[in-house]
């Protein structure tokens, strides 16, 4: 019998063979078209980050408006500073509210807003029977780290306590893409103490969980669409201003350093344990060690992860049409089943 390793993944999935034609294409579409409208921080040197979000949400950036939904039920909620409320975006589900959904939208902590995503909202409403609340949190570098945690953890208190009475079920699930995956991590770090905290799981979208220094895939892929090394260093230090290196991989600002073996041990002494989590990401992503490395951890932890990994997919791909990559069909369909088996325990 051969010796069996402590960990496993299929190589076969970041074979570059293994990159579908149309995957191959729409990268080679998003390069074209991202290299004809002014990237975030051409703007933001010029102008500042808030022309920039004016120009995408009016359609003056290489990259269209995201579409609004009439479903979606725009609220605040209040947060820990008096006469300051944050905003949210509301889906409810076709059907029974099985339970309540926090999401933490991306956009490099710098861009976009809970208005940003309303298709990818509404098909988690519908598909896991869940009330969806999405954080519309300060933005840098006008609000500079901790303005966003803040209000993460702001919203996830108020949940916590009034969640069933308001949104018709308890808050079960933590999610983000991007900025927004780095940023449920975060809140979970800052409320896993809460005994009355009843998460089903998180579902964190290619997030970012080491931002001291990048991990390796950060500066080994070359050439990828969406975001660049350059552009992610301009989003930390938008983020993160005057801090160094060794400041940055404070657990509360890095996730990746926290001592995860050590919280999980302290929730099992008390008698509960770490959420399982769903990580995706597609292979043609710079942050794709993140994802790996963070599921390696949870798993050391003794928390489930489940890492499903994309051949081919870029950086933020969930937010795709599936008729445009395959891969968003994939993604759904596994959160679709992690939501099954998770809310049926």
């Amino acid at each position: 019998m051969s010796l069996q390793s402590d960990l496993s993944l299929s190589a076969a999935k970041f074979d570059p063979a293994a990159v579908p034609a149309q995957a191959a294409r729409l990268n080679g579409v998003l390069l074209k078209v991202m290299s004809q409208g002014p990237t975030w921080n051409e703007v933001f040197l010029s102008v500042g980050a808030a022309r920039y979000r004016e120009m995408r949400w009016n359609n003056e950036t290489a990259l269209p408006r995201p579409p609004v939904l009439e479903s979606g039920i725009n609220a605040t909620i209040p947060s820990r500073d008096k006469g300051r409320d944050i905003p949210i975006r509301r889906f409810k589900p076709e059907g029974e509210i099985r339970g309540t959904f926090m999401h933490i939208h991306g956009g490099g902590w710098v861009l976009q807003s809970e208005a940003h995503q309303d298709t990818l909202l509404k098909a988690i409403a519908d598909m896991g029977g869940l009330a969806v609340v999405s954080v519309g949190y300060r933005l840098a570098p006008e609000h500079p780290f901790p303005a966003a945690p803040d209000d993460c953890v702001d919203v996830a208190n108020y949940l916590i306590e009034n969640a069933e009475r308001e949104f018709g079920g308890p808050l079960r699930f933590f999610s983000g893409e991007s900025a927004g995956g780095h940023l449920s991590l975060l809140t979970y770090l800052h409320v896993h103490a809460n005994p009355k905290l009843q998460l089903a799981g998180l579902v964190l979208h290619f997030g970012c969980y080491e931002l001291s220094s990048f991990l390796p895939s950060s500066y080994t892929k070359k050439n990828t669409p969406i975001v660049t090394l350059q552009g992610m260093q301009d989003f930390i230090d938008a983020f993160l201003p005057n801090t160094t290196e060794i400041q940055r991989r404070d657990p509360l600002i890095s996730p990746l350093w926290a001592d995860w073996v050590a919280i999980g041990n302290t929730l099992r002494e008390a008698g509960g344990k770490l959420p399982p989590i769903l990580f995706t990401v597609g292979t043609e992503d710079p942050l794709l060690d993140d994802s790996v490395f963070m599921a390696a951890k949870w798993q050391m932890a003794g928390g489930e992860a489940i890492l499903k990994v994309y051949p081919g997919a870029p950086h933020g791909f969930i937010l795709f049409e599936e008729k445009v990559l395959k891969s968003v069909g994939e993604c759904l369909r596994d959160m679709k089943a992690f939501f099954a088996e998770k809310l049926a325990v």
